[in-house]
């Protein structure tokens, strides 16, 4: 036992202690508040800056190109602002005011609709200063919030809002209830505005949906003479697709009244494009009455054509 005591001791005696290793000499040593941040060149700070001051005066630009608010896609659709105008159009204005006046008709309002309307005429014009628009909205002028919001968008243009109660009030008057719902209050508004806003005697409607690449002042050196009123020609929609030339035959046989052409109808004529009109107001004074007319007449056919069919 004692030899083994003998051993441990020996063994122990015999270890040397170890000195720990300065560790701080392998480091870097540390001056705080010493070393200051790089400071940037004088040349980095003028790019920054004209970089700042080109993008803001890109923002002065006329709009190149749109999107419209309905488009599922979203495809930025470039404004056709090139063109030039056809030497052989005069521009007419309005007598009074001297203003190319723009009327629209909307059920719901929709400000996106509006703004991309008015960008896309005002854009495509020559003369933007010269546009007023008339905007016909369920609330009209009441809705103060709106109207600045467009005036915002455009601060430099001439628009107003109406509201759209006499004009209905109009149309209520002369149809009956079950014909009021029947009836399509955009395609028929634009000839009863002039009625009730008596300053508005010569005008173009636009329809909200629609987004204009020309020219609108083109539109103004139409002469009308004895018309009413004037709209393209959209060929994707024929006469006989609406009417049967049967009962066409049968209404001008039966019927006497100024509105029926005396001359036989082309049955697979091209329908008028309701969504842009040029409007005379002075000579629209029968124009209700024959659009109920025809309404009622057309509607007495179908329901006669329906119950004349063999079982």
């Amino acid at each position: 036992m004692s030899s083994s005591y003998m051993s441990w001791r020996s063994s122990a005696s015999n270890r040397r202690p170890t000195q720990p290793t300065n560790t701080s000499k392998n480091r870097g040593t540390i001056y705080p508040d010493l070393n200051q941040d790089p400071t940037p060149k004088p040349v980095i700070h003028f790019l920054a800056f004209a970089l700042i001051v080109f993008l803001g005066l890109l923002q002065f630009l006329p709009a190149s190109h749109f999107r419209h608010p309905s488009d599922p896609h979203r495809k930025w659709v470039p404004f056709n602002s090139h063109s030039s105008p056809s030497p052989t159009v005069k521009l007419t204005v309005d007598e009074d005011d001297g203003l190319i006046h723009i009327v629209s008709w909307m059920q719901c309002l929709d400000l996106k609709v509006l703004a991309v309307l008015a960008n896309s005429t005002l854009s495509s014009s020559r003369y933007p200063d010269m546009l007023h628009f008339h905007f016909f909205t369920p609330q009209g002028d009441k809705d103060k919030v709106s109207f600045y919001k467009l005036k915002v968008l455009f601060p430099h243009s001439n628009l107003e809002l109406h509201g759209q109660e006499k004009v209905k009030e109009i149309i209520k008057r002369a149809s009956s209830e079950a014909e009021y719902d029947s009836l399509n209050l955009e395609e028929i508004a634009p000839f009863i505005i002039p009625s009730v806003h008596q300053s508005l005697t010569k005008f173009i409607y636009v329809s909200p949906n629609l987004i204009l690449m020309g020219r609108i002042e083109e539109l103004t050196g139409i002469d009308l003479s004895a018309h009413a009123a004037a709209a393209a020609e959209d060929c994707s929609n024929r006469l006989n697709s609406y009417v049967s030339s049967d009962v066409l035959d049968a209404i001008q046989r039966s019927a006497s009244k100024p509105w029926i052409s005396v001359t036989p109808y082309v049955k697979d004529a091209c329908m008028p494009d309701l969504s842009l009109l040029l409007i005379n107001g002075k000579k629209l004074e029968e124009f209700l009455e024959a659009v109920l007319w025809w309404s009622k007449v057309l509607n007495w056919s179908d329901r006669f054509l329906v119950f004349s069919l063999p079982p």
